[in-house]
């Protein structure tokens, strides 16, 4: 039994990790192209969603000036969820001399993001909603790299590219960083199949016409695109659309991020869970049990590998270099966080390794939470 555990443990985190990239990578070669139009220019409303975001909403909604697009075919629309710290006044008085369109909405009381977005869709003016955070900042060509995807009448939901800005030295910007190259390169598989199963949420756009009210507890950022899907349009991904962000730099805002994400992912995969039969589905029932569900519970599968190696070690083979293999990557995972705290900079090989432990970890609370019937609706600024 032992060592069946070990073989199912061992050939679950090699699928997570690197065979369903693989697999996609070979049905990716089969490419279903978008048929992007650079000609393309819908109408586009720019929803924000802030709370107490006066240190970046300025910053934020001039980059939105500095867009390269029709200034009479943009709006942008910022839903204030009760801020008290001057986030209405900045919003109010950039409005009075920008080349288009802002307007100003008040939720009171605090809501959270869901229930803003759901208030500002029927606000929009544009054809196309698109999605940016309160500190999100875009490539002037952003707009207009997301919409030409939109000339593809299958094509419902577009996500941008999320670059992220870290100073030298801090781990997570590393790590985080390297995990988002690894998803990019998934997305690009994915787009090839037909859907991606996941979005960034700071840079993204669909067709207004496809969004459907959720409820204030859903995550927008992944409950709409699986909507989109259920709907029977693509979700797709494309890289020209820059979103630069700062990483956070201690791991404990990272964790506490990554933690509420993943719970409230898993809610929206229990909301959809309609999406993971593959004989509606097909292609995307797979992907979203191996991209998605699969991912948040790989601390089953490492946290059995881990206690049946060490059971199993004295049999040599296999089994003894599978321990050592784990033990250097803890010990890379400790070695990375020791640096941390010492303020010291950390190369890819404890970057890596202590982010991954970090994803699991909070997956593992996130699924805790999960179980005993735990939400959140609302957030709070990042602190960088």
């Amino acid at each position: 039994m032992l060592t069946l555990i070990f073989w199912i443990s061992l050939l679950l985190l090699l699928y997570i990790y690197l065979g369903y990239p693989l697999v996609a990578y070979v049905l990716g070669r089969a490419e279903r192209r978008v048929h992007r139009d650079d000609d393309y220019q819908p109408s586009v409303t720019i929803l924000i969603a802030a709370y107490n975001e006066a240190r970046d909403i300025e910053a934020t909604l001039r980059n939105k000036q500095a867009l390269v697009y029709p200034a009479d075919k943009l709006e942008i629309l910022v839903i204030s969820d009760e801020s008290d710290d001057g986030t209405d006044a900045i919003v109010g008085a950039l409005a009075q001399d920008s080349p288009f369109n802002i307007r100003l909405f008040r939720q009171s009381p605090r809501q959270g993001k869901t229930a803003g977005l759901n208030r500002l869709v029927p606000e929009a003016r544009g054809d196309i909603i698109a999605f940016s955070d309160a500190n999100s900042q875009w490539d002037a060509m952003a707009v207009a790299r997301l919409v030409r995807n939109f000339a593809d009448e299958q094509v419902g939901y577009v996500t941008g590219k999320m670059v992220y800005v870290n100073e030298a030295g801090h781990l997570v910007g590393d790590g985080c960083s390297a995990y988002m190259k690894y998803e990019n390169a998934l997305r690009v598989q994915e787009t090839r199949i037909g859907s991606i199963v996941g979005v960034d949420g700071g840079i993204d756009a669909m067709r207004k016409s496809l969004y459907q009210p959720l409820r204030a507890d859903q995550l927008p950022d992944f409950v709409q695109p699986l909507k989109v899907v259920e709907q029977g349009y693509r979700v797709v991904y494309e890289p020209e659309a820059l979103l630069k962000e700062e990483a956070l730099e201690d791991s404990a805002s990272e964790f506490s991020m990554r933690v509420r994400v993943t719970l409230r992912a898993l809610w929206a995969l229990k909301d959809m869970s309609q999406l993971l039969n593959p004989l509606r589905f097909g292609v995307f029932a797979w992907q979203l049990l191996s991209h998605k569900l699969l991912r948040y519970l790989a601390f089953v599968p490492q946290i059995l590998l881990t206690i049946t190696a060490l059971l199993l070690a004295d049999r040599g083979g296999i089994y003894g270099l599978c321990l050592l293999g784990l033990v250097a990557i803890y010990l890379c995972a400790w070695l990375g966080r020791k640096r941390e705290r010492d303020g010291r900079h950390l190369p890819f090989y404890l970057a890596a390794p202590y982010y991954l432990m970090l994803l699991n970890l909070a997956c593992y609370r996130a699924t805790r939470s999960f179980v005993r019937g735990e939400k959140k609706v609302i957030w709070n600024p990042r602190k960088g």
